[in-house]
């Protein structure tokens, strides 16, 4: 179980992983050995997800998640395949976490009477100031 929140957990089943070969430098092994890991996660028919929160991680994360609402992770940074394989689950969580914060609304306020005088004064000291830069005819 893989733990994403207070209220969210994540079965491990639900997660699966593809190896390849990984890109760029990194000699034989390169050639050799599936250290790329692509890791799939499907939002949409999760049974551990509620429907809100289906809904917050497509909205959040739409460019990552197809059409078919998998969510994809793809972690090469590693030379082994464990340790990608647990970077793209650390990966995933961070994901998770930042889009199932829910901000609160904002709360819409007016300014004060004092905000409003002060705005007023250094407009008019402003102005005054303009006025002395012009030139006297």
């Amino acid at each position: 179980m893989i733990k994403i929140n207070k209220t969210t957990v994540i079965s491990e089943e639900e997660l699966k992983y593809d190896f390849s070969r990984s890109s760029g430098p990194g000699g034989q092994n390169v050639n050799k050995v599936n250290t790329r890991v692509t890791l799939y996660f499907d939002v949409k028919n999760s049974s551990s997800l509620t429907y809100p929160e289906k809904k917050a991680i497509t909205s959040k994360l739409r460019n990552r998640i197809s059409k078919d609402g998998v969510l994809r992770v793809i972690c090469q940074k590693h030379r082994t395949q464990a340790a990608n394989k647990m970077d793209a689950t650390n990966r995933l969580v961070e994901l998770l976490q930042k889009a199932l914060t829910f901000k609160p609304p904002r709360k819409i306020t007016k300014p004060t009477k004092a905000s409003i005088q002060r705005r007023l004064e250094n407009k008019k000291q402003r102005s005054q100031t303009k006025q002395l830069r012009k030139p006297v005819i």
